[in-house]
Formats: structure tokens, C-alpha cells, sequence
């Protein structure tokens, strides 16, 4: 067999130990936010059936879902007409019952009807698991990345929406994120802008194209209007819309004017207006001046959305949205449970990872694991350097102990290697005196310890993993 060179796919990674301990550092910060704000973790399978997930996304997500080709020969089953034809969109449905999740909304909300009986209203959960999406890979965009979710089903109350700016706004700051924008526009918007312009049938081709504006531009996203059936006419109301600017409260007297005549377009505004009341009554109002922003060109292309709509970019390093979200009315009624509305938002762990990276924002101990190193000196010396390892780990105290009584000089190469901040010489010598020497890794500093002295300063000076 000849020898294959072997490779990632396109748009994955690996994550080394040290890289591991940072994306953990990630996660425990979003987990400890999440649980303060009252949300519990569950957990759904990494594929659905392919019926679970397709028409959630709307056209273009559906593309983009990665199908599993069912086991065995696939194909025996297919039409033929749809093999001569290479017609793929018709024969899928024969060769892929399958797929990998496209993101967590989905499999939630069927969760949450398969559980309807077992969980109490509104229930309230997070996620933090891989999706994958078959997208085309550049920097901060891959095709399996981790999504951590925030959901909560069974309350139409916009205060929710509002603790979902709050939990954004704690999360990334206690990442070390100073400067980030919480972009929030509503679905209601832009169905009364597509009703003011006449053409409502229109509301998915158009909301897919004005999201576009930041990869396309003005021009790209008029091309495309125009390609879906919109007219140089209906361009020119939507310009000024596109272009909206000043503060938040100048935008939203702007959009009054223009949605006068849209029922749906004005419920849009004052649920915008709900949600920024309850952030004033919580005490934020320079929050909601400096960081959060009315974007109408957010359009967020999956179909699901209903309400209010949100998007979350650092201002600190080029990169795309590190979160987003919005109110779902009615996903789970495509499962059969009707009336159900609910609301939830997303970081996008891997982005994050990127940022924080770039901009030196992890902690050094975050790629610390093992705190001391014991100096394998031979079998004679394990009398002492095992109880005293089991000790120390019993005290809570992350331990090793080299596997070999290689050279002195390779030891300390791998305790260097690791970042490992102590090593313990414990030989022959020492065993007879009863003093352990100790040497401090990055100041070259040794001490001399007895047995006692040196299990109370390493607990008290242990980096908790």
C-alpha cells in the first residue's frame, strides 16, 4: 500500500494541549455567565435526520448542510432516471437520510418538542457543542466550529431579549474584550419595509441580499435586489433605509416616518423600544449608548427568526461577527408544537479563540497543566517520590512524574517543554536529609524544603486546571 501524506480537511483544525487549555478557558468563562443568568447545559446528537434540519435555513443555509451518505450501497436504492439525469437535489432524499447539524436552534427545538412533557416552561438552556457547515473556508470562518448557544422557550417576554444584550456584554468583557458592537434590528422591520415598497412575497430575497452588505457592498447588494426581481424604483426607497444613520433614538424616529403606513413595521420598532426601556430600568444606559447599535442591513439569512434580531463584532481586530441570535416564534410548530415562541443567541467559540489570540488576551496560566515535575532519579527512590505523588494530587496539586530515570538534562528539557513551573529533585541525597530541593522554572530560583513545607507551599501556589 503506498504511504498517504497525511492532511487536514479543508476548514478543520487540530488543537494541541496548550491550544486546548485556551478554548476550555473560553468555554468555563461562557458557562459560568450562562448558569449566573439561570440556564442549564443539554446536549444533542452531532448528526439529525436530514428531515430535521433542511428547510429551516432557507435556500442558501440548506446548501451548505454537510448530508451522510447512508451506509452500505447507497445508490441501490436511487431512481434511475435521477442517475442519468445527475439530477442531486432529486436524489438525495434516496442516497442521505442523515446530516451533520448545521448549528444548535434547530435540534433545540426539536429537543424541546420530544421533551415537551419532561421540562418546565420557560426552559431555559445553553449549548456548547460542534456544528458544521460545508461553507467555503477563510480566516474566522470554518467548516466544523463550535457553537455555544443560549436559548429560552416558553416566554414572549422581550425582558429576555434584554438580558441576552447584558449576558453579551458580561461574557466578552470578562474575556477581555473592550471595544465590541451588540448590532440588534427586528424581522418585523424589515417585513414593514418590504410591505411599504409593495413587494412582501419578497421579504426572504430581500433580507438574504441587504445581510450581504458588508461582504458586497451598496452596488453587489443592488445587483442581487435586481436579480430578484426588485426594481430600480423600489432601489431608490430602499437606499436611504439601507444608509440609515445617527444615534439610536434618530434612527428609530427615521424608521417611524418611513413605516408610517406598516402595522408589522411599527410592532418591529416598539419592541425595539420594549427592549431598550428594560436595559434602561436595569441601570445600563451608557451601555446601550456606546455599545449597542440599531443596524437595519442585519437580516440574519435564516428564515427562522421573527423578531428581534442580533449581531455581535469586536472592534479590536478585523474579523466577521463573533455572535448572534434573535426571537423565534414559531420554530417549533415545523415539529408539530404550535404557539410556542422563543428566543436565544450564539458565540462563535472558534472566532473568539481567533481574536483573543491575536490580541495576546489569554492568560498565561491558561496553557499550564502540570504544576510540578518529580525528577525520576531510578526504582530505588519510588518508596518516596509515589506516596509523595499521590499526596500531592490528593491535595489537589496537578503532578508527574518523569516515567524513566532518563538523563537529568532530557527531564528538565521536558518540563521546560511543557511549561511545567516546578521541578522537584528528590534523589538519593535528598531522601537521606529530608530536604527536597525545588527549582522555580522560569526564575532558575531553588529551595530547599522538608516534606511538609513542600506539600503546604505547592498547594498553596497550585494553578487550578
Amino acid at each position: 500500500m503506498a504511504n498517504i501524506k497525511p492532511s487536514l480537511a479543508k476548514g478543520t483544525r487540530d488543537f494541541s494541549p496548550r491550544e486546548m487549555e485556551k478554548r476550555n478557558y473560553i468555554f468555563n468563562i461562557l458557562r459560568t455567565v450562562f448558569k449566573k443568568f439561570g440556564y442549564n447545559e443539554i446536549q444533542t446528537p452531532s448528526f439529525e435526520n436530514l428531515s430535521t434540519l433542511t428547510g429551516k435555513y432557507g435556500e442558501e443555509g440548506d446548501k451548505l448542510i454537510f448530508k451522510i451518505l447512508n451506509s452500505g450501497d447507497y445508490l441501490a436504492k436511487a431512481p434511475e432516471e435521477f442517475l442519468n439525469t445527475r439530477a442531486s437535489n432529486k436524489i438525495i432524499s434516496h442516497i442521505s437520510e442523515k446530516a451533520l447539524r448545521y448549528d444548535l436552534t434547530v435540534p433545540f427545538a426539536r429537543y424541546v418538542v420530544m421533551h415537551q412533557h419532561e421540562i418546565v416552561l420557560p426552559f431555559k438552556r445553553f449549548q456548547i457543542q460542534p456544528v458544521w457547515r460545508a461553507d467555503r473556508p477563510q480566516r474566522g470562518r470554518y467548516r466544523e466550529f463550535y457553537q455555544c448557544d443560549v436559548d429560552v422557550v416558553g416566554s414572549p417576554s422581550l425582558l429576555n431579549e434584554a438580558e441576552f444584550v447584558l449576558i453579551y456584554q458580561e461574557a466578552l468583557v470578562a474575556l477581555g474584550l473592550k471595544d465590541f458592537t451588540i448590532k440588534i434590528n427586528n424581522r418585523k422591520i424589515l417585513s414593514g419595509i418590504a410591505e411599504v415598497i409593495g413587494k412582501p412575497e419578497l421579504i426572504v430575497d430581500m433580507t438574504v441580499a441587504i445581510d450581504k452588505l458588508d461582504k458586497i457592498g451598496l452596488d453587489g447588494v443592488n445587483k442581487e435586489l435586481l436579480d430578484r426581481s426588485f426594481t430600480e424604483a423600489d432601489l431608490d426607497i430602499l437606499k436611504p433605509i439601507i444608509l440609515l444613520s445617527g444615534s439610536n433614538n434618530e434612527k428609530l424616529a427615521s424608521l417611524k416616518q418611513v413605516l408610517s403606513a406598516s402595522s408589522i413595521g411599527l410592532r418591529g420598532i416598539a419592541e425595539i423600544e420594549e427592549v431598550f426601556h428594560y436595559l434602561g430600568s436595569f441601570g445600563v444606559e451608557k451601555l446601550l449608548d456606546a455599545v449597542v447599535e440599531i443596524d437595519i442591513t442585519l437580516a440574519r439569512g435564516l428564515n427562522y427568526y421573527t423578531g428581534c434580531i442580533f449581531e455581535v463584532k469586536t472592534n479590536e481586530v478585523s474579523m466577521g461577527s463573533i455572535g448572534g441570535g434573535g426571537r423565534y416564534d414559531d420554530l417549533t410548530g415545523m415539529f408539530g408544537l404550535k404557539d410556542l415562541t422563543g428566543v436565544g443567541i450564539s458565540f462563535g467559540a472558534d472566532r473568539i479563540y481567533d481574536v483573543l489570540e491575536e490580541l495576546e488576551l489569554f492568560p498565561v496560566s491558561s496553557s499550564v497543566s502540570t504544576q510540578v515535575l518529580i525528577v525520576n532519579f531510578g526504582e530505588e527512590t519510588y518508596g518516596h517520590t509515589l506516596p509523595l505523588l499521590y499526596n500531592l494530587r490528593e491535595a489537589g496539586v496537578a503532578a508527574e512524574l518523569y516515567p524513566a530515570p532518563a538523563k537529568l538534562k532530557k527531564q528538565m528539557g521536558y518540563a521546560d517543554g511543557k511549561q511545567i513551573p516546578y521541578v522537584l529533585l528528590m534523589g538519593e541525597e535528598e531522601i537521606a536529609s529530608g530536604a527536597y530541593s525545588l527549582k522555580d522554572m522560569v526564575s532558575g530560583e531553588q529551595q530547599k524544603f522538608s516534606l511538609e513545607q513542600l506539600v503546604a507551599f505547592l498547594t498553596k501556589n497550585t494553578i487550578s486546571c
